[in-house]
């Protein structure tokens, strides 16, 4: 069963979609250029997207050509997608969660998902997805770490703020941790029976911020969103008094992106 804050924290992204659209960083180049020779996506390839959000990750597989049908749960998410992708002939938004869409009798080349395939009930995500693609067909999902780097002098003391204003959610003493440190994860898929050995691939980059933009992206995460009026303003307005008043109105924060891929073999 789905765990009920998963159900409550997933919806907090469609309140402001555009707001989300705005601030959320994308995903580097090379990431869709390893995604394309690891998968073989291509003109005419058919590839279900799972929690497309905005678009920002379907864009560079509409631009390699791919027949999409992008299932997204929040309703104005996918009109903001809808929008964007309007150019895209060939690509579909379906306003649905995955758990309950049925699945069309084609089978599907690609099942991909960026930092949205930790928001599906695990009782269901391995195995439809499996369902979704044809046999040597390939699962791709994206997840998103925040890791040690950029301004890490700002991350240590920023924690001040978070066990202050959310001390539920903030161990005392929680650091950012190297990309190194963070493990390689292919136990659902091993554990399915449903596909063969998992390759990953990694890339790290760093993204400059001012104040405002670094306020919007904070924004556009479910737990800040999550948290009561009053404890958020306080939050956010503590970070902002940090930047502004130690990192002259600007800072940097390091992304590890993860791209994990898996063959359908049964």
């Amino acid at each position: 069963m789905e765990q009920p804050d998963r159900g409550r924290l997933r919806e907090t992204f469609n309140e402001d979609a555009e707001l989300y659209d705005r601030a959320r960083p994308g995903y580097p180049a090379a990431l869709f250029a390893d995604l394309a020779t690891l998968s073989g996506i291509g003109p005419g390839c058919r590839v279900l997207e799972i929690g497309c959000g905005t678009g920002q990750a379907t864009i560079p597989l509409a631009e390699r050509g791919c027949n999409i049908i992008c299932v997204e749960l929040g309703a104005s998410m996918a009109a903001v997608a809808q929008r964007k992708l309007a150019g895209f002939p060939s690509v579909q938004v379906v306003n649905s969660s995955f758990e309950d869409w049925p699945l069309p009798a084609e089978p599907f080349d690609v099942v991909f998902a960026a930092t949205a395939f930790h928001w599906i009930d695990p009782a269901v995500r391995v195995l439809k997805a499996a369902d979704a693609l044809r046999v040597g067909g390939t699962l791709a999902t994206v997840s998103t770490h925040h890791v040690a780097g950029g301004d890490t002098d700002f991350f240590n003391e920023a924690q001040a703020c978070y066990e202050r204003w959310d001390p539920t959610n903030t161990p005392i003493g929680l650091r950012l941790q190297p990309a190194t440190t963070i493990p390689h994860d292919s136990e659902e898929l091993d554990r399915s029976g449903r596909f063969g050995p998992a390759a990953f691939r990694r890339y790290e980059w760093d993204l400059p911020y001012s104040t405002s933009a670094y306020i919007e992206t904070l924004m556009s995460y479910s737990g800040h969103r999550a948290l009561a009026p009053e404890a958020r303003t306080n939050l956010l307005a503590c970070i902002k008094s940090l930047i502004d008043s130690r990192y002259d109105g600007g800072i940097t924060k390091r992304y590890m992106s993860e791209l994990r891929i898996a063959s359908r073999y049964r």
